[in-house]
């Protein structure tokens, strides 16, 4: 590990301040010309005595604008102390945990994973008409049927095609056959550009994809690509749990990654990640944003610094030691409600190194989904899947709960046959 380490309490908040006081201060400094100030002072009580020992609400106070991309030319020197917090998230992401060399990548804090996998998006439509004269027409955007609705959205949102591949039922993998006619259909109807999104833990079943299914069959037709991979869930989850994974920046074919501070690592929503390599983010610079210092690469433009605190304070409040264990727990969590379903001959679905398990919909009952919140796969009636997601608050005497009423719902069933 470069970057991530574990601090204390007391270095964690001197660091806060430490930034803070690099950035300008609304309310003593002589600051004329941002449209932008702390936060309401008649709501907002700057002076209040609970936040000295809350550093994370101190920046909400302050209200610094993160506007730009800071690992990318100039930012606006009035937030440059925790811009700086902003990068150090960066290093801890993008090489501690995803394998990137020092330096070789730009990224923000977005505002969740669906603008983080728009960005990506829309930098490699620019990348292709920049650098090879395509015409929209003749891009394409490649993922599984399993992919975030984020992905569709950018389809409609930059006016691309979608080439929607399917996956098995029970294991959830890509159809490498499907997509090789698709892809080869989709040259005869004129598609030269592709842009792949593969999944690190899909939404409903946490399935970790496999790049190589797209990239090998890509790469076979001699077509030009750009790989995508939508981490939002499974990014502080699967490199941790999997310590052989390769889906990373060693893998030279991944130019993007998308991840989601706001689910697995608890922070406040608003933190999305998104990362890239260097030598794309500029693909997206908005020149006419002439009067913001740096000019501006992202999809969101002005969006809170405080987020980046956040994020920067749990990964610095765990250290990676500490993260591994915690997703140890949560393994060993989801491990358990497996070897009770199994005993119930009750069908699932889980990605071993993941923490979501996905249950046929015919074993539950609608009193199943409202006492335990199940999540459908589909509310339209066709639902085929129930899902659990062992979060952090989801502890082994709840799970014991649920397949106690799991149980009894079976045996009624079984019962009810019977008579």
């Amino acid at each position: 590990m470069y970057f991530w380490k574990k601090n204390t309490l007391n270095e964690r908040s001197v660091r806060i301040q430490r930034a803070l006081s690099e950035n300008v201060n609304f309310s003593h400094d002589t600051s004329l010309g941002y449209p932008a100030s702390k936060l309401d002072g008649k709501v907002f009580n700057e002076e209040a005595s609970f936040l000295k020992d809350a550093p994370i609400l101190q920046t909400y106070v302050a209200n610094p604008n993160h506007i730009g991309c800071h690992t990318y030319g100039d930012s606006e020197k009035a937030f440059k102390g925790t811009q700086e917090i902003e990068r150090e998230v960066l290093n801890v992401l993008a090489v501690d945990v995803f394998k990137a060399e020092i330096n070789s990548f730009d990224g923000y804090i977005a505002t969740g994973g669906t603008e983080a996998n728009i960005q990506a998006i829309w930098m490699y439509r620019n990348y292709f008409v920049n650098n090879f004269d395509a015409k929209p027409e003749e891009i394409v955007i490649i993922a599984s049927e399993d992919t975030h609705y984020s992905i569709p959205k950018a389809a409609n949102l930059l006016m691309l095609d979608w080439l929607k591949i399917p996956v098995s039922f029970d294991k959830r993998l890509i159809d490498v056959s499907v997509l090789e006619k698709k892809i080869v259909a989709a040259q005869t109807q004129g598609k030269k550009y592709f842009i792949v999104v593969s999944n690190m833990g899909t939404t409903m079943f946490g399935a970790v994809e496999n790049p190589d299914d797209y990239t090998q069959v890509l790469e076979k037709y001699k077509l030009h690509y750009k790989l995508h991979i939508d981490a939002a869930y499974g990014g502080f989850v699967y490199p941790f749990s999997n310590k052989e994974s390769m889906i990373n920046f060693e893998n030279p074919k991944i130019s993007s990654i998308t991840i989601d501070a706001h689910k697995m690592l608890q922070a406040p929503y608003g933190t999305g990640i998104f990362i890239c390599r260097k030598g794309l983010i500029e693909n997206v610079l908005t020149k006419e944003a002439e009067y913001v210092e740096g000019m501006d690469l992202t999809l969101c433009g002005s969006r809170s610094g405080a987020n980046a605190v956040a994020v920067w304070m749990i990964l610095f409040t765990y250290g990676p030691f500490g993260w591994c264990e915690k997703i140890r727990v949560l393994q060993m969590r989801t491990e358990w409600l497996c070897e009770q379903l199994e005993a119930l001959n009750v069908h699932y679905f889980r990605e071993p190194f993941m923490n979501i398990v996905t249950i046929e919909a015919h074993n539950i009952t609608a009193d199943l989904v409202r006492k335990f919140d199940l999540v459908p796969q589909k509310h339209d009636g066709n639902n085929q899947w129930y899902k659990i997601v062992i979060m952090d608050h989801v502890e082994v005497d709840h799970l014991f709960t649920f397949i106690t009423a799991l149980k009894t719902t079976l045996q009624k069933n079984i019962e009810a046959v019977n008579l």
